[in-house]
């Protein structure tokens, strides 16, 4: 089964400690540093749109962009408790084809997306894209795992349950392929019984350095990298890197 195919029902109920505010506050920080003061903002591999709504609920015009049409049917029914003038729009859109039908002034990528992509080709056509898609000024922030945090990941076993949910994740790391393997079983209670369902997620490790290269070879500039969600620079132990850049 495809990432988020069975996932997408239970995903907000097994990511309930996921601090989506942190991350609005960071993204606002960040804005105010680099000068930009966004309306229209893109939510790259939005998900679910937990993001989306706090966005939304803080006065932004938002499109939300995802893959995964399990991941927006969850996302298009939250929104429906938002007033109808200010819910986000969805579109179902691979990263590394993305096409707007007008330019954003932010474009925000969070909780390691972009690891998601397995070719590093696809990654440095997302960069292209996500350029063409800003204004002039506009600002590009996005998060990675990094490969530091994928490959101590190997061998690892994660537990999350609800009431009625049970999910048991399996990693492996290839360092040859540079990609690391969640083998995802989950359960769900269905009635007296429990229906059980597999996925199986991959993340491509991707060195700080080589993203740099290739955000400027889009044509960003100003690029920074931060520690996560902070303003500082990123240690050299770091599980999370954020990044920024902008289109002048």
């Amino acid at each position: 089964m495809s990432a988020y195919e069975s996932l997408a029902a239970c995903y907000d109920e097994l990511t309930y400690d996921i601090r989506y505010e942190k991350t609005l506050t960071f993204f606002e920080r960040l804005c105010a540093r680099e000068h930009v003061q966004p309306h229209l903002v893109l939510d790259l591999a939005c998900g679910t749109g937990s993001l989306s709504m706090l966005l939304a609920e803080h006065g932004y015009r938002v499109i939300g962009a995802d893959l995964s049409e399990e991941m927006l049917a969850e996302a298009e029914q939250k929104a429906r408790n938002l007033p109808e003038d200010i819910r986000p729009f969805f579109i179902c859109q691979p990263m590394q084809r993305l096409c707007l039908a007008e330019p954003a002034d932010a474009v925000i990528c969070a909780l390691d997306s972009l690891n998601y992509l397995m070719r590093p080709d696809d990654c440095r056509k997302t960069f292209r894209r996500v350029y063409d898609a800003l204004k002039p000024g506009g600002l590009f922030l996005f998060d990675i795992n990094t490969p530091a945090k994928l490959r101590g990941l190997n061998g690892q076993v994660f537990l999350d349950e609800t009431d009625d949910t049970y999910c048991v994740w399996r990693t492996e790391f290839d360092a040859k392929k540079r990609l690391c393997y969640y083998g995802m079983d989950i359960f769900r209670l269905d009635g007296a019984h429990w229906m059980r369902s597999f996925e199986e997620h991959i993340e491509y490790a991707y060195e700080p350095d080589e993203l740099l290269s290739w955000l400027q070879e889009a044509g960003f500039t100003h690029v920074r990298q931060y520690g996560d969600r902070v303003l500082r620079a990123p240690k050299q132990d770091e599980q999370r890197i954020y990044f920024s850049a902008k289109k002048d």
